[in-house]
């Protein structure tokens, strides 16, 4: 084996390949506007793609696990008006770092209660992960209408700036969080019993039951995890925009979808890594960017991530052809 097959073994075979589209949708926008490579631009990329990178792995494991959970949006977006909730009842703008913590802590909690709900569904009652997610979704989008009256809540301290658009050491607090998540997510996945029985319930659930892996319980960590880092997001989220709405991010949720696929998840489950997802979410991010400062229509770069997501199929049988062969003689 070459050094190079060596690599894309570790590395999954799906990096290198993104990696390489990766330097040349960077040098193919820095190269037709000056301002690509502008300091604020890159600066912008950096605290946009948190949000969504975090929801995207709030998608890959439930995804990875055969399944799909379709109200990671509203799960954040709840969570987020849970903080939002305890920040007002210590005084909104006077609230301290100490309600700040708490109003953390219920977040998670609403997140993880909202995801578990969904796990116990899938595994104990046998119902269709779209469609409990699908149910999931309609209630807390309904649960939040009705608690907001369909409005924004604003009006908090100042100090959760420094989270929202704040650096440590030039590097921006939103991209450390989703650094960091995706980092815990890679060892999860790669080097505990949890991520290997979400690989082989992916795989083939039947099997899984029979060499005696706990599947329902696995499954309602999966979902209760997804609910997890959805809370993260919706702290992210008030952080940033210093309000919560219901329905703000819905725009993301095929996006993440569209980010898991790019990366090489495969959508039947059993297979799928972190990093080539991280990957796909920087090139929708520099699409994204890059496209709007040529002066593209903003919807153009919605379009073009469909295309790129074709032209990838496209580009993976190919391979597979090239590789394999035909398969006639």
């Amino acid at each position: 084996m070459s050094a190079f097959d060596r690599l894309n073994a570790r590395l999954g075979r799906e990096t290198l390949p993104l990696l390489a589209f990766a330097v040349f949708v960077f040098a193919a926008f820095s190269l037709a506007t000056p301002l690509f490579l502008t300091g604020r631009n890159l600066s912008s990329m950096a605290f946009q793609m948190p949000v969504l990178g975090l929801l995207t792995l709030a998608m890959m494991v439930p995804i990875l696990s055969g399944g799909l959970n379709l109200a990671i949006i509203f799960q954040a977006n709840l969570s987020g008006l849970t903080l939002a909730w305890v920040l007002i009842q210590f005084g909104g703008p006077e609230a301290g770092v100490g309600a700040f913590l708490l109003g953390c802590l219920a977040a998670i909690a609403v997140g993880a209660t909202s995801g578990a709900l969904m796990g116990a569904v899938v595994a104990y009652v046998g119902a269709h992960p779209i469609l409990v997610s699908l149910a999931m979704m309609i209630f807390l989008r309904g649960l939040g209408e009705f608690l907001t009256r369909g409005g924004d809540i604003s009006g908090f301290p100042e100090f959760l700036g420094v989270i929202g658009h704040g650096n440590v050491m030039g590097i921006p607090v939103p991209l450390l969080v989703f650094g960091l998540a995706a980092l815990v997510w890679h060892i999860m996945l790669t080097r505990t019993r949890h991520g290997f029985s979400v690989y082989m319930i992916g795989s083939n659930i039947e099997a899984s039951e029979y060499s005696g892996l706990h599947t329902k319980r696995t499954l309602m960590l999966i979902y209760t995890i997804s609910g997890i880092i959805c809370a993260v997001a919706g702290i992210l989220m008030l952080t940033r925009f210093n309000s919560v709405r219901v329905g703000h991010g819905e725009a993301l949720l095929l996006v993440t979808v569209l980010a898991c696929f790019l990366g090489g998840v495969d959508p039947f489950g059993g297979f799928g890594r972190v990093l080539p997802v991280v990957l796909a979410l920087v090139i929708l991010q520099m699409l994204s960017s890059g496209l709007n400062l040529i002066g593209a229509n903003q919807h153009l770069s919605t379009a073009v991530w469909g295309l790129f997501l074709i032209a990838v199929m496209a580009l993976r049988w190919l391979g597979g052809r090239l590789r394999y062969g035909t398969g006639r003689d």
